[in-house]
């Protein structure tokens, strides 16, 4: 078994000093002073010429909150995107279906033992050209099964799993987002979060796993079976460009919520956006413009920069 550790911080930072001292008449730094100031007042005059606009690239993914299900065919015309208050124009959208490597993280905490039936069916749903690594949670992340496409090694992995300590998702998210994925394949990058639903005192910031996973270019959908932090749980997916799913809120048995859930795994939206100067952490996707129904529309985003 190999522990995956977390790179953790203190939350400090590095200064760097410049001495500060003036430089004595006669010496050589002086006889350039009027040089040095002249490159400052050009640095100044170009800082006042913004860079120009680009394109630029979303994975967005937009289900129907009320059945968890894809919704499918939408135009660009039907995205309304805004960068914190800022709106952003969509220039195109594109819905795509994908291959995946799948990360499971799975908590064995002392709360865990329930979500163990959604372990084996979501290895059962795996795809022959996909793969999937098996990661334990609770106060440390142990990597119980590499990158495989097979499902007999993937159902030894949860054999003997012992559960106990405090379930720390967040910790487990940023073990498994540091190094999880190095030798993965070229299919879409995700992490299936399998949670009782609780999260146990992270050492690690909500802010740093976000950062952690748009720096990857890993979605994370977390599946839940209580709703105690779902909206921790639903800031992680809707940051990252996933989705979330709660079984006891959809009433879905474990092997119609892997089916529900794959549906949304594999396929997702590519939006451009054009005239982007910056791009910013908090962008809101909503979706517009659909004839009246039932449906409830709900989308995420994650850039690809």
């Amino acid at each position: 078994m190999v522990t995956l550790s977390p790179a953790l911080t203190n939350g400090g930072s590095r200064l760097t000093g410049i001495g500060s001292g003036s430089a004595a008449q006669g010496s050589p730094l002086a006889g350039h002073a009027s040089r040095f100031l002249a490159v400052v007042a050009l640095i100044i005059s170009a800082s006042a010429f913004p860079a120009p606009a680009q394109e630029v690239k979303l994975v967005v993914t937009v289900i129907d909150e009320k059945t968890g299900r894809p919704i499918k065919n939408l135009q660009a015309s039907n995205f309304s995107v805004m960068d914190d208050k800022t709106p952003l124009r969509v220039a195109g959208a594109q819905y795509q279906k994908h291959l995946l490597d799948v990360m499971v993280l799975l908590d064995t905490s002392a709360l865990g033992e329930v979500v163990r039936p959604l372990g084996a069916a979501f290895i059962d749903r795996l795809g022959e050209k996909e793969q999937m690594a098996i990661v334990a949670y609770h106060d440390s992340a142990d990597l119980l099964q590499d990158f495989t496409s097979s499902k007999e090694l993937l159902r030894n992995s949860l054999r003997g799993l012992r559960y106990g300590n405090n379930p720390r998702a967040l910790d487990g998210l940023f073990a498994a987002l540091d190094g999880g994925f190095d030798v993965s394949s070229a299919g879409r990058r995700v992490i299936v979060l399998l949670t009782a639903g609780v999260e146990g005192h992270s050492r690690v910031a909500l802010g740093e796993v976000l950062e952690l996973a748009r720096e990857k270019r890993v979605s994370i959908y977390p599946v839940y079976v209580s709703g105690v932090d779902r909206g921790l749980f639903r800031r992680l997916a809707q940051r990252t460009g996933g989705a979330d799913f709660g079984a006891k809120r959809l009433k879905l048995k474990p092997k119609e919520l892997s089916e529900v859930a794959y549906s949304v795994l594999r396929g997702s939206y590519t939006l451009e956006l054009s005239g982007v100067y910056t791009l910013g952490d908090r962008l809101e996707i909503k979706i517009q413009g659909l004839p009246k129904s039932k449906i409830k529309p709900w989308a995420s985003a994650l850039a690809l920069e």
